[in-house]
């Protein structure tokens, strides 16, 4: 096979790779868009090397993830990517084009185990505090925290949430999430009314064709976006004196760290969040094991009289 032959025969590859992503999978646009971008890094090494992806063994691969340390690739990027390709690889034996995956052995690489930031719930009625009411889009920001906060949603959950999901009397949301999967979320009467005073702001506006439904919209009457709900939120921590790094999804961590803060079953939160695997739920296990050993540090009285006792010796020390 020639290079021309060859080059046609990968375009065609990543054609029904994407359509696999997309129909099998049922992956969002932007995750689609992730994976593929993710295998480019792989096609553009082989090519480099002159070698087909297709006829690849493990130690290829293995020479490729070398690569993405030397190209100044962190950790978890390199996880991201090198998982990327295994799904591709898989794919690949599905669909017939090999009878043996040479990514089953690759390893990703250890990635320590890194806490989300989280707020508490005083820190959320600052963030809230800090939304000028007076502004046309004030209370529509509010809302915005209160909802992100009482249920945990991923932002692109978000900025779809429509009026017709919106179950008011039996307090609930539907929320359509990742792969296209329902769910049913409690909705606080603290995040409904937030939601009914900004509909009443909302109906002011020109909306568009097409956008009628959706919940949370812009001035010109079009939905948010997802870039446009991490703008609000950063604004409005700066505006509150939150020094903390924050995103909304710091948000749907709150939500379930609260919870299980609460007394709130795991699976439960599981099913809330809307996460297939209960281990990744189980990382707000750690969060609150962490707020606790600080609870203890600030609270317990040996560590209060310790702690007493350095500030004196630091003190005294300073002096001389």
């Amino acid at each position: 096979m020639n290079a021309k032959q060859e080059s046609s025969q990968l375009a065609t590859v990543v054609k029904a790779y994407q359509r696999y992503l997309k129909l099998e999978k049922n992956y969002s646009p932007n995750t689609v868009t992730s994976y593929i971008n993710d295998l480019r890094h792989l096609l553009r090494f082989f090519q480099a090397e002159g070698q087909n992806p297709l006829e690849a063994s493990l130690a290829h691969l293995h020479h490729f993830a070398s690569t993405l340390h030397d190209l100044g690739i962190g950790p978890s990027s390199q996880a991201r990517i090198l998982s990327g390709i295994r799904t591709f690889y898989r794919f690949l034996v599905i669909d017939g084009y090999l009878t043996d995956d040479p990514s089953e052995l690759l390893e990703s690489p250890h990635l320590g185990e890194r806490l989300p930031e989280v707020l508490s719930t005083a820190e959320v009625d600052r963030l809230e505090a800090a939304v000028d009411l007076s502004k046309p889009e004030g209370q529509r920001n509010k809302a915005i925290i209160e909802v992100l906060f009482s249920c945990g949603l991923r932002v692109s959950e978000l900025v779809n949430l429509k009026w017709s999901d919106v179950y008011r009397e039996e307090r609930f949301v539907r929320i359509l999430g990742k792969g296209s999967k329902e769910r049913l979320v409690p909705i606080s009467d603290r995040a409904l009314q937030e939601m009914q005073f900004w509909d009443n702001d909302r109906r002011c506006l020109p909306i568009k064709p097409g956008h009628e439904d959706y919940v949370f919209l812009n001035r010109r009457g079009a939905k948010l976006t997802r870039t446009m709900i991490l703008i609000i939120v950063k604004r409005l921590a700066a505006e509150a004196g939150i020094t903390k790094t924050i995103s909304p999804h710091t948000l749907r961590h709150s939500f379930a760290t609260a919870l299980l803060q609460g007394g709130a079953d795991l699976r439960a939160i599981q099913a809330m969040l809307g996460h297939e695997d209960i281990g990744t739920t189980e990382i707000y296990t750690h969060v609150d094991t962490t707020a606790l050993r600080e609870e203890i540090l600030h609270h317990h009285p040996r560590n209060i009289r310790y702690a007493a006792s350095r500030n004196a010796q630091d003190s005294l020390e300073n002096k001389e």
